[in-house]
């Protein structure tokens, strides 16, 4: 219950510090939910807002905030995840990986995320992970600056391979892709999610879409964009060909509601690779660790918790049809 504070400035001061003091405590836990149910959360019982609103607030809230880095112990190998989900969900769904990877290599494994593109960007840059998981984008960029080495990537649902997608409701009226001029499109993290901005933004050039012919924004993550399209909030998404198939995705919508618009190409899955300065002897063991994931005991039980059917060997001339997708929205040659 709101406390009777006298009015005037002191009473609003007081006012704002009770809230910010509440809003502190309850941070840990609110972060837990995804961002489409904190926004729905925060308008509901404050009634101050839409949904929209919040969906603002906390995103600035989220962006400023600086992770804290623990400093790694000797030994110690330290496995970065990127923000494809929560933090919450990503920290539980590799665990059972990062176990496995400890026992195989005879080493600790840390297993480390971030709540954003950014601040998970700013840990690859400056090398703090031995071995990491992301999108093909932060590859290929990490490759040219960093040295980084793919040395497998992900099989899911039994596919290697993955393209983008546009998402819409069944009940839309959108029928193709010209009826998104002028339409809200949202997008999963920023401008270097791959499968969740730049392939569902390719499909939307290839069909002669411009920057400007529509409003873009961007949603937390992937799966966020799947609830904001099935809750009106956006007229459509971009997002990866397997977010319909996301346990979170599927308790918090009903997917048969939905359906994809358009496809993009395939481009080889989610890799993962090693530091440039490893040596080779270590690199071939952690890729030989992955590699045999599928077959070790409880192998089955390891990819399942993490949503994977098998890592599988990948090379860097996979991700040449990601290179020309990636010059072709940002301009970038990696």
């Amino acid at each position: 219950m709101r406390p009777r504070y006298r009015q005037g400035l002191f009473g609003r001061v007081i006012w704002r510090g009770y809230l910010r003091i509440h809003l502190i405590r309850g941070l840990e836990n609110f972060l837990k939910i995804s961002l489409c149910d904190r926004c729905i959360w925060l308008a509901q019982r404050l009634k101050v807002a839409s949904a929209a609103f919040w969906c603002l607030f906390i995103g600035a809230i989220l962006s400023s905030a600086e992770p804290v880095v623990a400093l790694p112990t000797e030994n110690e190998l330290i496995v970065g995840i990127f923000p494809r989900r929560s933090p919450t969900e990503l920290m539980e769904a590799f665990a059972p990986l990062a176990n496995y990877l400890t026992q195989y290599l005879g080493r600790p494994v840390r297993l480390e995320t971030s709540p954003d593109f950014r601040s998970f960007w700013e840990a690859v840059s400056s090398k703090r992970y031995h071995l990491v998981h992301y999108n093909q984008y932060h590859y290929l960029r990490s490759h040219k600056e960093f040295g980084y080495k793919v040395v497998a990537k992900n099989e899911e649902g039994g596919r290697d391979h993955i393209s983008g997608v546009i998402v819409i409701r069944k009940d839309s009226g959108i029928k193709r892709i010209e009826d998104l001029r002028g339409k809200r499109i949202i997008f999963g993290g920023n401008n270097q999610a791959m499968g969740s901005y730049i392939m569902p933004t390719y499909i939307l050039r290839q069909a002669g879409l411009k920057k400007g012919d529509y409003i873009e924004e961007f949603a937390l993550n992937p799966p966020n964009v799947a609830l904001a399209v099935f809750f009106k909030r956006a007229d459509a998404g971009g997002s990866g060909n397997i977010v319909f198939e996301l346990p979170f995705v599927q308790d918090k919508i009903d997917v048969s509601k939905m359906e994809y618009l358009a496809h993009s190409e395939t481009i080889a899955h989610l890799p993962w690779a090693v530091s440039g300065e490893m040596p080779v002897s270590e690199r071939d063991k952690i890729q030989r660790a992955l590699l045999t994931t599928k077959s070790a005991p409880q192998g089955e039980r390891i990819l399942k918790s993490a949503s994977l059917s098998n890592l599988v060997i990948a090379t860097d001339d996979e991700y040449t049809l990601a290179r020309k997708m990636i010059y072709e929205i940002t301009g970038e040659q990696f």
